[in-house]
């Protein structure tokens, strides 16, 4: 088991180590400073000029979201096509079938999002063509679309009083081909020299040990499942993620991954730092984020570790730790480790199945995706938290009897309306989501729905309604992993997670970017002897005091019910 241990702990520092001359060399890249990647440059310049797009024309805060929302739609509408008439499209050797109305919806909505919550078998639910057209071009440009969010955020805090606020298609192009497509190709070549299908041949067919004839599906997985965890995107190839043996299939594999999940959100608090020159307020930031990740993750370990009361009860040793759900090849503690570094990102991939985790690791996970701030996914990580960072300016301005400021610019009641929307948004469409799903399926069981409510849940009691709490919370954090055990392809289950997945991608970036523009537009406030330090371990503690009693006061009543009401019925 230590051996367990010292490879979770070393996958955490070979993030941290990884992560600060990234965050360094992504600061670069966005202050106009010459890179390596330099090489780059004449592609940017011709995709540009191809498309008219003039990037030395700097937007406002408003001219940004146009962009921003415009491009997503039109994708939105490309892919939901693509899905609907698949099995007519080209590249499906495997002949499978056009997506249902209200699963193409789900899954475009879904991709779109950054979310990649699957409510269709991978191998069997999409194409080869759907899988690298659709999918794959979403991972890419979902990603960029977060991290040009946050560069906007990014650049509004660095100017002191102006409207421009740079290019968004600037941001958003060179996010992808200085940021994102480097780091994919090379986590691909890993994957593929270690096993991970590059073929776009259809499925094998192999005898297995016992004679039987065994269908093998395969595929040109290698260079979407690389983009999938770089881009904290989450979306597999196959139907069980990254738990099965061909997008993850070995340790070294599993390290690499799991690396690649939290890598550039790490980088990018670290790169705020090198972007304003501000690196004690990015160490600050960072700090809250860890110590909220760290005591997610110590208690899921220390569960999964530990074993299954139940199992111990009937007097059964459990050397290896609760093992259902889970690989052999990676273990309880690599796979807690995992199901914390997905949850706390809006990733969503899984190398273990979270519905038979136990209800301490369900709660962190939960927990994680209901607070959605620490580390988060691409960009939108830390659009959550900024918005945390402006709730806790404007109450400790109020405590010491000071108008609250940020970055040298005054936060009044139109910023701070904003952001409690946001911050209230994200618990509302949760708990409004569970409550209804619950409402349907206690009082009308057998509803003549094609699939009936009854049929729903494959467990009952505390751990049914875990899984459709976590379906929405899952939903409403862009995250996309959930529980095996929810039967949510069908119609209800489809368009609801559907409509909160769009709701929580949009008005989260909406709000900050917002936030952003009006404090930029205002006159600087010079700094004065009461002027507020957000750069101190006091501030750190402010942010995190907020975090952690905006989440316990909305989610506790819903968590006594489900994860914690199941810890203790199995003690």
């Amino acid at each position: 088991m230590n051996t367990e241990y010292i490879g979770i702990i070393f996958m955490y520092l070979a993030t941290i180590a990884l992560a600060i001359p990234l965050g360094k060399y992504i600061a670069k890249v966005f202050k106009g400073e010459k890179t390596w990647m330099d090489f780059m440059a004449p592609l940017e310049r011709f995709i540009f000029k191809f498309s008219g797009i003039d990037t030395h024309r700097e937007m406002n805060w408003k001219q940004h979201l146009k962009a921003l929302l415009t491009i997503n739609l039109l994708w939105l509408f490309y892919a939901f096509f693509c899905l609907l008439f698949q099995g007519h499209l080209p590249l499906n050797p495997d002949a499978n079938p056009n997506q249902t109305p209200d699963l193409a919806f789900n899954t475009a909505l879904s991709f779109l999002t950054n979310t990649n919550l699957q409510d269709y078998s991978g191998e069997s639910g999409a194409t080869y063509f759907t899988q690298h057209f659709v999918f794959m071009f979403l991972h890419f440009v979902s990603a960029a679309t977060g991290f040009a969010a946050m560069l906007v955020v990014f650049k509004a805090m660095k100017d002191k009083t102006t409207e421009k606020l740079g290019n968004y298609w600037d941001f958003f192009l060179k996010s992808i081909t200085r940021v994102l497509l480097p780091i994919s190709f090379v986590v691909a070549i890993i994957l593929a020299f270690n096993g991970t299908p590059t073929s776009y041949k259809g499925k094998d067919t192999v005898i297995g040990l016992q004679g039987d004839t065994v269908h093998v599906s395969r595929g040109p997985a290698a260079a979407m499942i690389a983009i999938k965890q770089v881009g904290t995107n989450g979306g597999g190839w196959f139907g069980v993620n990254s738990a099965h043996p061909f997008e993850n299939p070995n340790y070294l594999t599993n390290i690499v991954e799991n690396i690649t999940i939290i890598l550039i959100p790490i980088a990018l608090v670290f790169a705020l730092g090198f972007y304003l020159n501000k690196k004690k307020l990015a160490w600050v930031i960072f700090g809250v984020m860890t110590i909220g990740f760290l005591i997610m993750l110590f208690p899921s370990v220390s569960a999964e570790v530990g074993g299954n009361p139940n199992i111990a009860h009937m007097g059964i040793s459990q050397p290896g730790g609760s093992m259902e759900g889970k690989e052999v090849r990676f273990g309880p503690a690599a796979s807690a480790y995992w199901g914390i570094t997905t949850t706390v990102t809006s990733n969503g991939s899984v190398n273990a199945m979270h519905d038979s985790m136990m209800p301490v690791s369900g709660l962190a996970q939960m927990f994680d995706m209901m607070i959605n701030a620490f580390y988060g996914g691409i960009g939108v990580g830390f659009l959550n938290f900024y918005i945390f960072i402006i709730i806790a300016v404007f109450i400790s301005g109020l405590m010491v009897g000071r108008t609250p400021e940020f970055m040298g610019h005054k936060i009044e009641a139109r910023e701070m309306k904003i952001a409690s929307l946001i911050a209230l948004l994200h618990p509302f469409i949760i708990l409004v989501g569970t409550s209804l799903a619950s409402y349907v399926l206690v009082h009308f069981p057998n509803a003549n729905w094609g699939t009936k409510p009854s049929a729903w849940l494959n467990n009952p009691s505390f751990h049914g309604f875990t899984e459709m709490l976590y379906q929405y919370a899952s939903s409403a954090a862009n995250n996309g992993s959930g529980y095996g055990g929810l039967t949510a392809n069908n119609i209800f289950w489809n368009v609801s997670t559907g409509l909160v997945i769009f709701v929580g991608r949009f008005l989260p970036i909406i709000g900050p970017i917002a936030i952003a523009g009006i404090l930029a537009s205002k006159k600087t406030v010079p700094e004065s002897a009461g002027t507020l330090k957000t750069d101190t371990a006091t501030f750190g503690v402010m942010i995190f005091a907020v975090i952690f009693i905006i989440a316990a006061l909305s989610f506790f009543p819903a968590l006594a019910l489900g994860p914690i009401a199941e810890h203790f019925s199995i003690k």
